[in-house]
């Protein structure tokens, strides 16, 4: 009688064990997707330059592009993409730009509000390769 009670009991430790195990196991281990954190880029802008003016991804990899003004308000303009935000000026906030391209190549950013004299100047590119 008492080799028939362990043997519920031994099932159950399995079970348990294998439950604990299965939920402390990391999500890819277990066939899941996981989501992809996007890589966060700071960008300072200034009269009348982006720093850093070029930024290197790869394609279908998301990123945040994270935009401050060191000095009045400027613009923020991905050509050829929905991308145009007002970047307040010092000292009153960060604007924050999700961006996820699908094709490789070059992807000109701009200033879109004038600043000054050297405003055309004020522009970069993101290199985006397979």
């Amino acid at each position: 009688m008492v080799v028939l009670m362990l043997k519920p009991m031994l099932a159950k430790a399995m079970l348990v064990g294998t439950i604990v195990v299965t939920l402390s196991t990391p999500s890819s281990l277990r066939g899941l997707a996981q989501t992809s954190q996007p890589e966060i880029v700071e960008i300072d802008a200034e009269r009348f330059s982006f720093t850093p003016s070029e930024i290197r991804m790869k394609r279908g990899v998301p990123i945040e592009l994270r935009i401050r003004s060191d000095d009045t308000n400027h613009g923020f303009r991905i050509l050829d993409t929905d991308v145009n935000v007002l970047v307040p000026k010092r000292g009153k906030g960060t604007v924050t730009v999700p961006f996820r391209p699908d094709k490789p190549g070059r992807y000109i950013f701009e200033c879109t509000k004038l600043c000054g004299a050297g405003h055309g100047f004020m522009r970069g590119v993101i290199i985006v390769s397979e």
